[in-house]
């Protein structure tokens, strides 16, 4: 059984999270929310520093963020600071109803414009705080999805497979309909024509419509198909239109 999450209880007594969120008041009043404004601000194009981890003095992790966002809008800013506020237990119930408050208000441009980490960020965020089970079990749906890919891709990274090849032996026994067992019942996927893929996007298309994780399912699956990521090396395998996924 793994380590469980500390409850509510043992959070409210950490020194450590009272620590982080000293100073969050004062930072939580400059929040803005004219949010179409701030979607036209953008912060000055220097170097782009991702941040890793998380100072406890709450304005240094602000000033170190910042950096991330570089080039990008004062509002993909602003959604990251409410979601550290949000992390850090302050004021969470009226910090999470301005973060729905956002999300609600400026769904298209947040689609379009957060890159991935962030996307995930808003889904940890909903699957931790929503009240509706529906959003709760999307958010995860989200998590798992990008969790997967990024073990897969880390895995493929240290031991360098980008460099391995193609065994044209066992792809010819595929398309002679061989089929090779992976584990419990799980056999390997057909490239080139399987359908399991587009019938797993047309699922997504359907919940996609159920809320606004949904929409961030969707988009975080499309966006699979555009970088280096197993999904896009599966696409351009992939030679049968009608069991197309994209």
């Amino acid at each position: 059984m793994g380590r469980r999450d500390k409850s509510k209880f043992e959070k409210w007594f950490s020194l450590s999270r009272h620590k982080r969120r000293s100073g969050a008041k004062q930072l939580s009043s400059r929040i803005s929310t004219d949010f179409r404004q701030q979607s036209k601000q953008l912060i000055a194009n220097e170097n782009i520093v991702y941040t890793h981890g998380s100072a406890d003095n709450i304005d240094v992790h602000f000033m170190a963020l910042k950096d991330e966002f570089s080039g990008q809008s004062e509002l993909c800013y602003t959604h990251a600071k409410i979601i550290v506020l949000i992390r850090r237990g302050f004021e969470t119930d009226n910090h999470f109803k301005l973060f729905e408050q956002l999300w609600q208000e400026e769904k298209k441009y947040l689609l379009k414009n957060l890159n991935t980490r962030w996307l995930i960020a808003a889904a940890d965020t909903f699957s931790d705080y929503s009240d509706d089970d529906v959003v709760k079990s999307l958010s995860v749906a989200c998590v798992c999805l990008l969790n997967t890919v990024k073990i897969q891709e880390s895995e493929r990274f240290i031991t360098n497979a980008q460099n391995c090849k193609d065994d044209q032996i066992k792809i010819d026994q595929l398309n002679n309909e061989k089929r090779f067992a992976l584990f419990d019942g799980t056999s390997v996927f057909k490239f080139g024509t399987d359908d399991t893929l587009r019938n797993m996007r047309w699922r997504i298309d359907k919940v996609a419509k159920f809320n606004i994780v949904g929409e961030i399912l969707l988009e975080i699956f499309k966006r699979l198909q555009k970088f280096d990521t197993i999904y896009k090396r599966t696409k351009d395998r992939h030679v049968r239109d009608k069991t197309g996924w994209w």
